[in-house]
């Protein structure tokens, strides 16, 4: 109905925009508010034009992630006058306040609680909130982040959001927040805080209703996945009748068992992933692995005070002995301070031993507050792009010799969207994924649909013969169209008691 027609007493509702940057870690924090927003009676808007008042979620990890978002902030301002800061560079609010003093409000991350305080005194309504519908993880357990009492005001109790910024068929879930890491390069720590684990508990029954919603990919994040549970010395907690620990290992295990495929990011190589990579072989989990590995020569390593120096060749190869389908994602730092030409060359050498089969890289900036800031021997601008030049050229020429390896081969694929073309009709092409590619950072399959036409949905896990393929991306035509059906009991209730 139009505002114009609806019922005397029911006053239009409020629309608040909102921008969500940075990285999928940020995304869920998006989501959450998000959720929160729309449990309270506000509307989303779809446009500036459209908005009373914008949440921008902000980064604040490296320069250009700043820059990008002050001027996201500096436009929704003059869009509308009312912006409200979140997410990481919030916790630098002195930076934005130099540029941008007219912000209404500013807090840090995982603050829904405060924003939502925020959005409430810009701009308050009188009907009454949904709350009560939102999800929690099960019946007299707390839904989100286990807090110790310290932690408590800064991470609070949150939520498993129900509004998804990704397509439904795959979803983000994050096991902890913040990091214990002390990187030179990095203020995460200062952004974020200490590493709080969720119970196990909570992210299974999270899990839970979104496989049983039809999801059909579990993405699992965190800043030091690896590392889940320590914080909580890896104590148990509910699922379904059972006691589960919080342990990497032991939460992958009760993943896998609902049937969706399940991809771990940001993993530590630590000791125990190789039982990970054990249940990888046994096809439990996807056999795909992000490992922050930064750098390959042992100095640079200890510069940036990242674990596992001089230890990783080995460990990618044990993995890989194990698992040998194993897709393992890095990414990495070109012109570290200090990095001499023959520790670059170290890095290029150990690209062409390990043959990763994903890889991403940047070249080094400083980051505000960041030790890394005051090392000695800054490498140029000049070299490090000449650096960066020659790293992704290995890079690539790897990657097109390792996905060369696919053609001939028939696997399965996630379809993201539809690729149809002017001539074709509805159906014939299509994007997706194979196991070994994560949404939004890695390579796509691009397929015909063959005699099955206009039968495949976004979502679906086909089969594909692959056909040929290239630097970063395979071709191909699907073959079959397996049913799929998770491995979780109808969908309950699990609401707040």
């Amino acid at each position: 109905m139009t505002v114009q027609e609806q019922p005397v007493g029911l006053a239009p509702a409020k629309k608040v925009g909102f921008i969500s940057l940075g990285c999928p870690k940020a995304l869920v924090d998006s989501e959450r508010i998000l959720t929160q927003l729309r449990a309270e009676g506000y509307e989303v808007a779809p446009s500036y034009e459209d908005a009373q008042a914008v949440i921008v979620n902000t980064c604040g990890f490296i320069t250009p992630a700043v820059e990008e978002s002050l001027a996201a902030i500096g436009e929704a301002l003059d869009a509308t006058g009312k912006v409200i800061v979140t997410g990481c560079l919030g916790e630098r609010p002195e930076k934005i306040l130099e540029r941008h003093p007219k912000v209404a409000a500013i807090t840090g991350s995982e603050a829904v609680d405060d924003v939502m305080g925020h959005v409430r005194e810009l701009l308050p309504i009188e009907q009454g909130t949904f709350t009560g519908l939102l999800p929690v993880a099960a019946p007299g357990m707390r839904a989100g982040i286990a807090v110790p009492e310290r932690e408590a005001t800064r991470h609070g109790d949150v939520f498993a959001p129900s509004v998804r910024l990704t397509p439904r068929h795959y979803a983000y879930v994050k096991i902890a927040e913040g990091c214990n890491h002390t990187c030179s390069f990095c203020i995460i720590p200062k952004l974020r805080g200490k590493q709080v684990s969720r119970d196990a508990g909570a992210v299974l029954y999270e899990a839970f209703r979104l496989v049983a919603g039809g999801t059909k990919e579990l993405v699992v994040i965190s800043q030091d996945t690896s590392a889940y549970g320590v914080d909580v010395r890896h104590r148990d907690s509910e699922f379904q009748g059972e006691q589960v620990r919080a342990h990497l290992t032991d939460l992958a295990v009760k993943l896998g068992e609902m049937g969706a495929w399940v991809r771990m990011h940001y993993v530590y190589p630590y000791p125990h992933v190789e039982k990970l990579v054990e249940l990888m072989a046994a096809g439990k989990i996807l056999p795909y692995l992000d490992v922050p590995l930064q750098h390959a020569s042992p100095r640079v390593l200890r510069a940036m005070r990242r674990p596992g120096a001089g230890k990783q060749l080995d460990t990618i190869r044990r993995w890989r002995e194990i698992c040998p389908e194993l897709t393992i994602r890095s990414t990495f730092i070109v012109g570290f301070p200090g990095e001499t030409e023959a520790e670059f060359q170290e890095l290029l050498d150990f690209l062409e031993a390990a043959r990763l089969d994903r890889v991403g890289a940047f070249p080094y900036s400083d980051v505000d507050e960041a030790d890394a800031g005051a090392l000695d021997n800054p490498v140029p601008e000049e070299v490090k792009q000449e650096r960066l030049a020659r790293f992704m050229e290995v890079a690539q020429r790897i990657s097109a010799e390792k996905l060369a390896e696919k053609v001939g081969r028939v696997l399965d694929v996630i379809v993201d969207e539809f690729n149809d073309e002017d001539d074709d009709a509805p159906g014939t092409r299509l994007i997706g994924r194979t196991k070994g590619d994560a949404p939004g950072i890695d390579g796509q399959v691009y397929l015909y649909a063959g005699d099955f036409a206009g039968q495949v949905k976004i979502g679906d896990i086909v089969q594909a013969r692959i056909e040929e393929s290239d630097e970063y991306d395979l071709f191909g035509e699907v073959v079959a169209r397996p049913e799929w059906r998770p491995n979780v009991p109808q969908l309950g209730h699990f609401g707040k008691h």
